[in-house]
């Protein structure tokens, strides 16, 4: 339970930092599209998310608080195999591919200080993460959550993290599975850690690979 509902608690980070599968396979000889390859609809999230960090590393690095807060539209579609690889070996994930989108949004002074202070405590909007969960057959289910984390930085690293889970719409089954799951991380913040981890790794990684392209071009 603790793994699928780490897939929500980390969505709008791992949304822009999402691998795209790499086209290695001959190819699909009825489509002729590689095998693995992104679809053009994959394709263009992947842009959309590389514009929205790209956005986000620029201020992190400048430390910049004057300018447009981050307003993104971003989505992400995670294939069976990758859910399946990313959960324990003991939890079944009876669906197909998990599309999500999200409207991220993050004050830019915020983020800012948050870089630039010994000690900052972010507290973003709520959030909402829409969530298309796809059947072996049948409608996709529709999920909707609502989160609204809460982030301590020191010294422009993230050291503490709540994901702090609001309102669920969902199918009755799928539910209450993400109902008992959200209401145990808002009391014990299980998923803190992985925040942290994610935001770091953002903070490091994500953003020294798109440092030639920020428009402020000076990476701190």
């Amino acid at each position: 339970m603790r793994s699928f509902v780490n897939l929500f608690a980390v969505a709008l980070l791992l949304g822009l930092s999402a691998p795209v599968l790499a086209a290695e396979d001959p190819g699909d000889t009825v489509t002729g599209v590689p095998l693995g390859a992104p679809s053009p609809e994959e394709e263009a999230q992947k842009q959309a998310r590389e514009a929205c960090k790209i956005d986000i590393c620029d201020i992190l690095a400048t430390k910049e608080e004057l300018g447009p807060d981050i307003a993104c539209d971003i989505a992400w579609t995670w294939q069976e195999g990758e859910i399946v690889d990313a959960l324990d070996d003991d939890i079944d994930w009876p669906w197909g591919k998990l599309v999500c989108q999200s409207t991220l949004t993050l004050k830019r002074a915020s983020l800012a200080k948050a870089m630039r202070e010994p000690r900052y405590e972010l507290v973003t909007d709520p959030q909402t993460v829409r969530c298309s969960l796809h059947q072996k057959e049948g409608v996709p289910y529709v999920v909707e959550v609502k989160l609204a984390p809460e982030v301590t930085f020191k010294n422009g690293a993230a050291s503490g993290a709540k994901v702090k889970w609001g309102q669920i719409t969902a199918p009755s089954g799928i539910y209450a599975l993400l109902y008992v799951g959200t209401s145990l991380d808002n009391s014990t913040n299980v998923l803190g850690p992985e925040v942290v981890r994610q935001i770091n790794k953002f903070i490091r990684n994500d953003c020294e690979s798109v440092k030639d392209e920020l428009p402020g071009r000076r990476v701190n």
